[in-house]
């Protein structure tokens, strides 16, 4: 007897679409159509000759649409599958275009980075360590190896210690003038670096004995009765005046991260120390102080990261000249003016392995924070 099919159920040689399998191919035939339209339509926008705000305008929708797609259907795919693989599959749906954003983007361009190190200054013949011989040996690394260390203990223990004190003693003061006092400080943050760069600039700038001085430091100097000074020229203080516009910009980071683990602290522990007869001078270095240190620590290790690759404001203030140096700035004098790409690249590599013990104790301390909190 012929089997009589039920209502909606499909017929004859379409039956195995409702099998498992059937439901898994058609499941990755849609998301691979959608990821070819979308391809074609990023063809088509970045050869057409519309005017650009129509064309941001349908990247814009097109794209978050168009990935919020992608994502819809994927995760059709993998709802196909036995529970075991879905729920092996299903956190690598939502990190893994984040996991292939950074191989791409980071990871596959260090390797080339380092590749080009061994090479030549055009990129064609291997050199071996030829170029690390230079990144360790040349007057220019030697002297940006010097700052970048002035950068690292000056730069980071004033900005901290700056943002220590500040926090410490406005979280003492009136809720409205801590306020004011904080956003004042933190006001320079807004602020980006080569912006900063030009206004520190400002204040250095020299004119000859005689000359009206437009540099406010030389202003009050001459109004003093005092002799204006080339500040940017004389070694090794103007690298110490460009560490100054770092500790003016970093000093409002650390008040507000230290700011915010102070005022996590616990009323009862403090008042409690007050009442066994400790003074504010007991309570900071015994309570506080032990209390915060994981905060200060991590504070401390951000801005190390930022003046190891401290380049804006010695690019933007002096070029690297006058014994300026940093090792980022001679990474960009090799690269784009010297057009040496093999030591360009080398020092890059010099610089991110100085930068990974640093991220490394981040992510070690972030990782002992959070299972301390599980």
């Amino acid at each position: 007897m012929q089997r009589v099919g039920t209502p909606g159920e499909p017929a004859g040689a379409f039956r195995w679409l409702t099998t498992a399998v059937g439901r898994l191919l058609v499941s990755l035939f849609v998301p691979t159509i959608t990821f070819v339209v979308l391809w074609r339509v990023f063809i088509f926008l970045r050869d057409t000759r519309a005017p650009h705000w129509i064309t941001a305008g349908v990247a814009i929708v097109w794209g978050v649409g168009g990935v919020m797609a992608l994502f819809f259907l994927a995760n059709m795919v993998i709802e196909q599958l036995p529970v075991r693989w879905r729920t092996r599959l299903t956190p690598f749906l939502f990190v893994g275009p984040a996991l292939v954003i950074l191989a791409w983007y980071l990871a596959l361009p260090t390797v080339r980075t380092f590749y080009a190190s061994l090479l030549d200054a055009r990129g064609e013949q291997f050199v071996g360590l030829e170029n690390y011989v230079y990144a360790f040996t040349s007057d220019a690394m030697l002297e940006s190896f010097r700052n970048n260390l002035l950068w690292l203990v000056i730069g980071t223990g004033f900005s901290v210690g700056f943002g220590l004190l500040i926090a410490v003693l406005a979280d003492r003061t009136h809720p409205l003038f801590e306020t004011f006092i904080k956003a004042l400080i933190f006001m320079p943050m807004a602020i980006s670096m080569v912006g900063a760069s030009v206004i520190w600039k400002f204040v250095y700038e020299f004119r000859p004995p005689g000359a009206e001085q437009i540099g406010l430091l030389n202003a009050v100097v001459t109004a003093l009765g005092g002799q204006p000074r080339a500040w940017l020229l004389m070694q090794p203080w103007n690298t110490l005046l460009l560490i100054v516009i770092l500790i003016w910009l970093q000093t409002g980071y650390a008040m507000v991260i230290i700011s915010a683990a102070i005022k996590a602290i616990p009323r009862e522990l403090l008042e409690a120390g007050r009442i066994d007869g400790a003074d504010e001078v007991q309570i900071f270095f015994r309570i506080i102080l032990p209390t915060i240190r994981g905060t200060i620590l991590t504070v401390a290790t951000t801005i190390v990261l930022f003046t190891l690759k401290i380049f804006d404001i010695v690019q933007t203030v002096t070029g690297g000249n006058f014994g300026t140096q940093v090792i980022a700035n001679e990474q960009y004098n090799q690269m784009f003016r010297a057009f040496h790409y093999g030591r360009g690249a080398a020092i890059a590599i010099v610089l991110l392995v100085a930068v990974i013990p640093v991220m490394w104790y981040n992510l070690r301390q972030f990782a002992q924070r959070t299972e301390a909190f599980r």
